[in-house]
């Protein structure tokens, strides 16, 4: 069998958590940010043309993107504000340990996304194989996104490095920005690389604890299940239970 490429595995991984985990009565659905959560609404969209889901089910948005997603798709757009309460919520991981621990933000919504899937009855994870990981910052050597008002950044990003990062940078917008990426929530991005992360529930309460910190891209005991798309076409799900199952 040919191996799947990255983007197959993304498909396969979404596929494979929207037709195990979306309720078929549900109210409310959370929508992350990123790659992979392209194909979640590409499958509730093809589950709902086929009456599948409901007709007024509402979908909430983690940021800019998922909202055009879910009006591109002709979902029913919701805000969180208006919805704190969700049937369920998928979205992707930059990284994830066999605890479920995550570590999220690579596309610098990662406030929107800790609020909705800390809202959400159920917090599903879909990611590729390359997500899967025995640690957190072994794969992901980008470093731990942290959202910070912009005052703060130069204190935090000190703070970080005596705390003992080994690189702590704020985020630039590259060729398209001249100065740093902003949030979604007017703030700007630093993401800090620990190496790999021992002990990732202290250090998120250490990082959230400084002035100037909204919030942090490590998303402690939220996710119920995870789903990686693998390259031979099967699926590994994992449970916060600790059960692993293959799926071919």
């Amino acid at each position: 069998m040919a191996s799947l490429g990255v983007e197959d595995a993304k498909r396969l991984a979404a596929y494979t958590a929207i037709d195990t985990h979306f309720p078929p009565n549900a109210k409310v659905v959370g929508i992350g940010s990123g790659s992979t959560v392209v194909y979640c609404v590409e499958r509730i969209v093809q589950k709902r043309a086929k009456g599948e889901i409901p007709a007024d089910t509402v979908f909430i948005p983690t940021g800019f993107q998922s909202k055009e997603l879910i009006i591109h798709g002709g979902l029913n757009l919701g805000a969180i504000d208006g919805y704190p309460v969700l049937d369920v919520a998928f979205d992707g991981a930059d990284e994830v340990d066999p605890a479920l621990n995550c570590i999220k933000g690579g596309g610098a919504c990662l406030f929107q996304e800790k609020l909705v899937a800390q809202c959400a009855k159920k917090f599903i994870v879909v990611a590729d194989f390359r997500k899967n990981s025995t640690a957190l910052g072994l794969q992901w050597v980008q470093g731990v996104p942290i959202e910070v008002v912009p005052l703060a950044h130069a204190r935090v990003r000190q703070d970080l490095l005596q705390m003992g990062a080994l690189t702590a940078t704020l985020r630039l917008g590259g060729i398209a920005k001249a100065g740093p990426v902003i949030t979604d929530n007017c703030n700007v991005i630093i993401d800090a690389h620990f190496g790999q992360i021992a002990d990732p529930v202290i250090l998120a309460q250490n990082i959230k604890m400084l002035v100037g910190v909204v919030e942090v891209g490590l998303f402690i005991n939220m996710a119920d299940a995870a789903y990686f798309g693998n390259e031979n076409g099967s699926v590994t799900a994992k449970f916060s239970t600790g059960e692993i199952n293959m799926i071919e």
